[in-house]
């Protein structure tokens, strides 16, 4: 093989997989990756296989785009059904511990009636001896706490599960990441590597520093064909963007989504990296126009499309650290991505509300984030609020405002906005649609659909910007890229209760001269 400096080229992209799904943090982290495999993955798979063509006319049909329904030709129904019997023997122990934890409740709504709990340990099946702490809170209600880092270095946590798929960003759709397994396609880069493997630091740092392919061949342990496969991705130039850097000032530009790139000569911050690897689209910033060195990355909470590690995994080794939320240790729904991500070879900051991260010439301060989660207790969450360049900026993410004098206090402690970055998703999904697996009491739909993943409607939008007394306001584009459906699966149309309420909001900005706009794919702001 050849000496010549070569780069990845633009439009490779990377899919991480566990057990050949998409990796997002509740497949990841190994208590709630055990409830989504036992109590929705795998009855998925035994769905699709007694009737394959039902599952297929649903994932096409697209009233039911973001259903659970498995999108995989029937003629590889046999794939599916080896991927059912490997599941069922390799991961046992994950299957297990999860039917531990749904007994474990049941014995704790059956005998923790505020009386001491020692006896009920003891009772508690095999799988959870070690791994957990029984607690009552105030009022007398038990739980289960799971102690996370012993879980990690428990039989549960298999990273055996995780391999990665490389291909060429096509601009067509992908399956819905949380129903649709990713099965070996020709055209596709097969690595049994599990995330943090060096050698896939290694391949992303050829964006912006020249390798070779013998080097990217020994780092990643390819055999000739994959070597010979690897070989299609690079290129003999780079790629990125000649504006990718500033020599003055401050910038930030809108990658998309909830996804913020803010800019000084010094330093670079990035907000939930969820970005397009399609360059030749000429309508979007992609990975082509991030700056060569990426101090911080704000995660501002664990839903799969904030925290995408098919992005995160591309800035590894151009990274300084990744600031997250802390969590509430052990909570069922609450899983730490300080662990998750350290787990996958990631510098991280553990942040609670006001605490403050530094960085060239700035700095970032947590701020708290109100609703959007169900109503379940999921304190890793985060709002921030960016200082650089002479300007504070407050990013909102899908934060609510359903209490507005929550915003009085970040501005007392903080001082007045000039710029604010909302959510307004402001009817989302319902419980069940994201947390149907961890939920070991069925709850009635009724109740599911008065419980939604939603933001800001027109008034709370409105609310907090009374409080923090900013100037500028910018709602984030809610699914609405094109690039983002394999995540998303959203369909608005202009008489859509969210657009709707984002016009509203918009009109309320206008008459009291703040300036505002919806976001949509990108734009830049440069002082």
């Amino acid at each position: 093989m050849s000496d010549e400096l070569l780069y990845l080229k633009s439009k490779v992209i990377i899919e991480p997989l566990v057990d050949r799904f998409f990796a997002w943090p509740y497949t990841v982290a190994p208590v709630q990756a055990a409830m989504n495999l036992a109590f929705l993955q795998l009855p998925l798979l035994e769905s699709y296989l007694q009737s394959p063509q039902v599952h297929v006319a649903a994932s096409n049909n697209p009233e039911l785009r973001g259903g659970y329904f498995i999108n995989i030709p029937e003629e590889r129904a046999d794939e599916v059904r080896e991927l059912v019997e490997s599941i069922k023997k390799e991961r046992a122990p994950m299957l297990r511990f999860a039917e531990a934890i749904a007994a474990g409740q049941e014995i704790l709504r059956a005998n923790a009636t505020g009386f001491d709990l020692t006896p009920l340990y003891p009772k508690m099946p095999a799988e959870l001896g070690g791994l957990i702490e029984l607690a009552y809170d105030t009022d007398n209600q038990a739980q289960m706490r799971f102690m996370e880092p012993v879980v990690y270095k428990s039989e549960v946590y298999d990273q055996g599960r995780q391999s990665v798929q490389l291909s060429f960003e096509t601009g067509i759709e992908r399956p819905f990441i949380l129903s649709t397994p990713r099965l070996p396609s020709p055209d596709v880069l097969e690595l049994d590597i599990p995330f943090n493997h060096p050698g896939l630091t290694e391949l992303f740092k050829a964006r912006v520093q020249g390798t070779t392919l013998a080097h990217l061949s020994e780092a990643l342990e390819l055999d000739e064909a994959q070597t010979a496969h690897l070989a299609t991705m690079l290129s003999d130039t780079p790629s990125g963007a000649a504006d990718r850097h500033i020599e003055a000032g401050g910038r930030i530009r809108y990658f998309g989504h909830a996804c913020l790139v803010l800019q000084t000569p010094e330093a670079a911050i990035v907000t939930d990296p969820f970005i397009s690897a399609d360059s030749t689209a000429g309508d979007r910033y992609t990975l082509d126009d991030l700056p060569d060195y990426i101090d911080l990355v704000l995660i501002t909470h664990g839903h799969q499309d904030h925290i995408v590690l098919e992005t995160l995994l591309q800035l590894r080794g151009r990274l300084g650290a990744i600031v997250v939320p802390r969590s509430s240790r052990g909570n069922l729904a609450d899983p730490s991505m300080a662990h998750m991500l350290r787990n996958q070879g990631f510098n991280v900051i553990e942040v609670d509300d006001f605490d403050e991260v530094e960085f060239p010439g700035g700095k970032i301060t947590a701020t708290p984030f109100l609703g959007e989660h169900c109503d379940l207790d999921i304190r890793a969450k985060s709002t921030y609020w960016a200082e650089l360049a002479g300007k504070k900026v407050f990013i909102g993410a899908d934060s609510s405002g359903i209490e507005p004098a929550l915003y009085r206090y970040i501005k007392s402690h903080l001082g007045t906005a000039d710029i604010a970055f909302l959510g307004m998703e402001c009817d989302g999904a319902p419980l069940t649609w994201l947390y149907q697996a961890l939920l070991t009491i069925p709850v009635t739909k009724k109740m599911s659909n008065s419980r939604k993943l939603s933001g800001s409607n027109a008034e709370q939008a409105a609310a907090i910007m009374t409080e923090l007394g900013a100037t500028e306001a910018y709602v984030y584009a809610m699914g609405e890229e094109d690039w983002l459906g394999h995540v998303m699966a959203t369909t608005y149309t202009e008489d859509t209760y969210q657009i709707k309420q984002i016009e509203e909001f918009l009109t309320w900005c206008k008459d009291r001269d703040i300036t505002a706009g919806h976001l949509f794919k990108q734009q830049e702001w440069v002082w």
